[in-house]
């Protein structure tokens, strides 16, 4: 995972130098927000001098999806407060994959917080290294943002191919997201989230209604 993160990181400096901002702007990004799809958005947002309500109100929408992975991730292995407040911060899409995936129920929490601290050197640094040689690179090369949904993709195959015995919680993740499409294309990743949160609570209330008539 570390190694995928880092070419997804030289994307990232890369399109921060093509932006017109200094090197240094990918460094601060993934050491302070380190909110991964956030932090491509921000540069759009940064470069047009987009209010900072604005940019708070972008940051809540986008990350409301860390709302649900906070029922799930296994922050009480972690011990201490400040050890607690970083694994909340370096709460990322790839942690939480790793994390809740069926090999992790057994790791500490110490394995945990160097898992994430490892995973963020790898971003910021990929990020760092790419924003200093973003000026080697032509701007005329494209496809450099599609990085981070390529890396969704695996994540998603990956959780697929580890519950094969439940097709049908990848197939309401894929209507929700179709739905939300259609309906909410303005407020897409929020709505297909709560969209696939009640289908999610359907089906287990269905599934013990089953279950307790057999």
């Amino acid at each position: 995972m570390g190694l995928g993160l880092v070419p997804l990181g030289l994307a990232f400096g890369v399109l921060v130098t093509h932006a017109g901002l200094a090197w240094w702007w990918a460094a601060a990004f993934t050491s302070l927000v380190y909110a991964g799809s956030l932090e491509f958005l921000l540069v759009g947002l940064v470069t047009a001098a987009v209010p900072l309500l604005t940019i708070a109100l972008t940051a809540f929408l986008v990350n409301l999806r860390h709302v649900f992975y906070a029922l799930s991730f296994p922050l009480d292995r972690v011990a201490g407060a400040p050890a607690k407040a970083y694994s909340t911060f370096a709460l990322t899409d790839e942690i939480y994959a790793l994390t809740t995936a069926d090999r992790a129920r057994c790791w500490s929490g110490r394995r945990i917080l160097w898992l994430q601290l490892f995973l963020q050197l790898y971003w910021v640094g990929g990020a760092t290294v790419g924003a200093l040689l973003g000026a080697l690179i032509p701007a005329g090369v494209r496809g450099l943002d599609f990085a981070l949904t390529a890396l969704f993709t695996v994540l998603a195959l990956d959780a697929v191919r580890s519950r094969r015995g439940d097709l049908l919680t990848p197939v309401l993740a894929g209507l929700s997201a179709l739905a939300a499409r259609v309906l909410f294309p303005g407020q897409l990743l929020p709505a297909a989230f709560l969209l696939f949160t009640a289908a999610l609570l359907v089906r287990r209330r269905t599934t013990r209604t089953r279950t307790r008539h057999a």
